[in-house]
């Protein structure tokens, strides 16, 4: 499923140029080109070139669709805690927080040469073993982020990671209250499911907060690491093994109902195990993952909350036919969840 609200979004290159001023290399006007339009109602990307030299200039949508979302300010100061790290990423170059330039904050950062690990891979992850390297590179870059020091990175006051996992069930639903035009099936029971099988949260850490093959950028050449891990505006200093359980709840194993359409990647010869990746996260991290039923269900009971946001666009624009395609998604997402908290489906 698409939505068209990112579509429009456009920059008037002069006025970029006149703020950019001489703080990229180069001289004169600088040229735009809109990447991934059509995709979803992400943050808008361009390239972003003058002189021989690219960059990527990121900014919100005209409409944001889950509050908080989009915030570029919010990744600058991720991107920027990030440099020095093992966790790879983009370099942050520029921030303007003045909407007045272009119709919106917006920030430019380094151009990542590498491509979304998405449907079927290009070489050289057409090999087994590449994917596999691919999988275990997507754990270890959330693993070294959950052990950054984030204290000493400029990121005090980011979250709130007290009480963190005790907001998660009432914030999702008030969320889902403020744009509800169904009964959701099983919203009830796994709410009461997290509420009685909440863990004690671990040691607080840096989140991405929508961590998933959508969010990363395969190497084309170095399978066992990513390029860069991306769209850090919805994340936050709490609980990073809501990370890994993103990551794992989606991750379909031979002969399973895949939570999405399809699997996020193909083929899947070669791809470890949940149990595999699982150990790996522990292993790299430290963390204890005993709880790891909990956060694969609370995270897919977020995203079917989020996603229920396009059942309300699509019917509010006459789109009966786009509506049910966003409930099928999420009924499919609500029932494996519910397979999870069960036990029917082993985390």
């Amino acid at each position: 499923m698409t939505d068209s609200l990112a579509q429009s979004v456009t920059v008037d290159s002069e006025r970029l140029t006149e703020w950019v001023g001489d703080r990229l290399p180069g001289a004169g006007l600088l040229e735009l080109t809109r990447i991934g339009e059509g995709v979803g109602v992400a943050n808008a990307l361009f390239v972003v070139s003058r002189g021989g030299e690219r960059w990527v200039l990121r900014r919100p949508p005209n409409v944001v669709n889950t509050p908080g979302a989009s915030d570029i300010s919010r990744e600058w100061r991720l991107l920027s805690a990030l440099e020095g790290t093992p966790v790879p990423h983009p370099t942050p170059i520029l921030l303007c927080e003045d909407a007045e330039v272009i119709g919106a904050p917006f920030l430019v950062m380094s151009e990542v040469d590498g491509f979304t690990p998405v449907g079927t891979l290009p070489a050289p992850y057409n090999d087994p073993q590449a994917r596999r390297s691919l999988a275990f590179a997507m754990v270890d870059a959330i693993a070294d982020l959950s052990v950054v020091e984030w204290q000493t990175r400029g990121l005090e006051g980011l979250g709130r990671p007290e009480g963190f996992l005790e907001r998660q069930v009432r914030r999702w639903n008030r969320q889902l209250d403020s744009y509800r035009q169904r009964e959701v099936p099983h919203i009830a029971e796994l709410s009461a499911w997290l509420e009685d099988n909440r863990p004690e949260m671990g040691a607080p850490g840096i989140m991405h907060g929508d961590y998933s093959p959508f969010n990363v950028m395969a190497s084309r050449t170095r399978p066992e690491r990513l390029a860069a891990v991306i769209d850090w505006d919805t994340g936050t200093i709490g609980d990073p093994l809501l990370d890994i359980g993103h990551l794992l709840a989606r991750w379909g194993e031979p002969g399973e109902e895949p939570a999405l359409e399809r699997p996020d990647l193909l083929p899947r010869e070669g791809l470890p195990t949940r149990a595999e990746l699982a150990a790996r996260y522990v292993e790299r991290s430290g963390r204890d993952l005993s709880a790891l039923a909990y956060y694969e269900v609370l995270s897919l009971f977020k995203l079917a909350v989020i996603l229920e946001g396009g059942v309300r666009r699509a019917r509010s624009n006459g789109d009966e036919a786009g509506a049910e395609g966003w409930i099928r998604i999420n009924d499919r997402l609500l029932r494996i969840a519910l397979e999870i908290a069960s036990g029917k489906r082993r985390p």
